[in-house]
């Protein structure tokens, strides 16, 4: 570590801490040329998750975009806010969890509706018509097909 005062390259830590954040160790540290005292912070570096459009354009993942989408699938549904959050937190978890810089807006969406199609099956239906972009009638019966299928099983 540089010295800011003499800029000798060399510098031995005197004390450690976590910051008041918890974000970040602060350091004191002492310069071996000079004997100046200053203070560091260490952080971890967070590298951006991208993800990757339909479009193959990148966008910086955000968590607020995911819970939008799915406030307005779970709109007028017995669904709490507090439901709509850990989901969000799961898939959040799960994504982060692949340890990849890039995902695919598709992946995130298949995690979406994994959460979403055991927390109620009409906000899952309306988020998978919008994702999916159910091109016709037929398609949009087979996934209702499929729900009713789950239902089916857990009876």
């Amino acid at each position: 570590m540089k010295c800011p005062k003499c800029n000798h390259n060399h510098s031995r830590v005197i004390d450690s801490r976590q910051s008041e954040d918890a974000h970040a160790i602060r350091r004191r540290r002492e310069c071996e040329s000079c004997r100046y005292r200053f203070t560091t912070f260490e952080k971890v570096e967070k590298i951006p998750l991208l993800v990757i459009k339909k479009d193959n354009s990148r966008e910086e993942f955000s968590r607020e975009k995911l819970l939008r989408g799915l406030i307005r699938s779970a709109e007028k549904r017995p669904v709490t806010s507090e439901q709509m959050e850990n989901m969000v937190d799961i898939v959040e978890r799960r994504v982060h969890e692949l340890g990849e810089t890039e995902i695919t807006s598709a992946q995130i969406g298949e995690f979406m509706m994994e959460e979403l199609v055991n927390l109620d099956e009409i906000a899952y239906i309306r988020f998978a018509s919008v994702y999916r972009q159910f091109k016709d009638m037929t398609v949009f019966l087979s996934e209702l097909e499929d729900i009713v299928k789950r239902v089916k099983k857990g009876d």
